[in-house]
């Protein structure tokens, strides 16, 4: 018998798989950008092991970022007043629950059925959220996963963990072009253009405004602007400021390629047939090609909570 630990530890326990048997890629990429909006999203099933798989899967889904909300797999049914919070939560139900919660006042809520892979309730703008260029380009790249897992080689006992990887470094791509281009717009200037004082030469700080602008696409301009307001983008630039602060200075560009060997091959390793699907224009834009990928891989994993993700 042989053991192996797959390449990318993060995607240890994820069964990207098991979401897809469950759901459509229609459906699936409608809850993942209700995820980015940071809604409230019940998923449904009869087994533990479904809700529990499912809801895994979806919160890796986000990687880079990190669902920083209420988030429980499986919900006992004693504590179900819990999805009549307003706050943002994902949160797994039996169907066995189902009756109860119709009786709740539930008010904005997305409700999936993971064995019928249908929307039980739902906002009615989910199939508009994503950009449609970018959505389109992560649609031809899951559609094809198999293919491409196949193409990257290894013996059927690893088809798996290559159809994970398949899977997250698409879902990753997504974000290299909505975000991508965010450390030239973290700077030692703040947007009211002083600069740091004296006391703080190291203070890092995140253009907001000339980073939403520098997309030449409205629409992924008009989602960026509210996909900034959520709290997963603001930690996740909250972290990128303190790191930029930690490792400034000419040090700082040799440091984040040491801490993060795995990203930094990774993205250098796109597979061309992906690569095709994915628009260049916002990497053309930023002038700064493949050094952008770069540059976004280079400071991605150096968080706890990224690492435990």
């Amino acid at each position: 018998m042989e053991l192996c630990r797959p390449s990318d530890s993060r995607l240890e326990h994820v069964d990207f798989e098991c979401l897809f048997s469950c759901l459509s890629l229609r459906l699936l990429l409608r809850v993942f950008g209700s995820l980015l909006l940071e809604r409230r999203v019940i998923f449904t099933a009869d087994k533990l092991s479904t809700l529990s798989q499912c809801c895994h899967a979806v919160v890796a889904l986000l990687y880079p970022f990190v669902w920083q909300h209420t988030y429980i797999p499986v919900l006992p049914s004693a504590m179900l007043d819990i999805v009549c919070t307003p706050t943002p939560f994902i949160v797994g139900l039996l169907s066995s629950s189902l009756p109860q919660l119709t009786e709740l006042p539930l008010e904005e809520v997305l409700v999936v059925d993971l064995g019928n892979s249908r929307f039980l309730r739902q906002l009615d703008d989910e199939d508009s959220i994503l950009p449609p260029k970018l959505q389109t380009a992560l649609e031809n790249v899951l559609e094809r996963r198999r293919e491409l897992a196949n193409e990257r080689g290894g013996d059927t006992s690893s088809d798996s963990g290559h159809l994970s990887t398949i899977v997250s470094e698409a879902f990753v791509r997504f974000f290299v072009e909505l975000v991508g281009h965010y450390p030239l717009f973290i700077t030692g200037e703040r947007e009211d253009g002083y600069s740091s004082s004296s006391s703080s030469p190291a203070s890092s700080f995140f253009q907001r405004e000339g980073f939403r602008k520098a997309i030449p696409s409205k629409t992924v301009r008009r989602f960026l602007e509210i996909f900034m307001e959520t709290q997963m983008f603001g930690w996740f630039i909250q972290e990128r400021e303190l790191h930029r602060q930690a490792l400034r200075g000419t040090e700082a560009q040799q440091k984040e390629q040491e801490f993060c060997p795995k990203f930094f091959f990774l993205s250098q390793r796109f597979l061309p047939v992906e690569r095709e699907f994915f628009l260049p224009t916002v990497a053309k834009c930023m002038l700064i090609g493949a050094h952008l990928i770069v540059g976004v891989f280079s400071v991605i994993p150096h968080s706890k909570a990224l690492r435990a993700l």
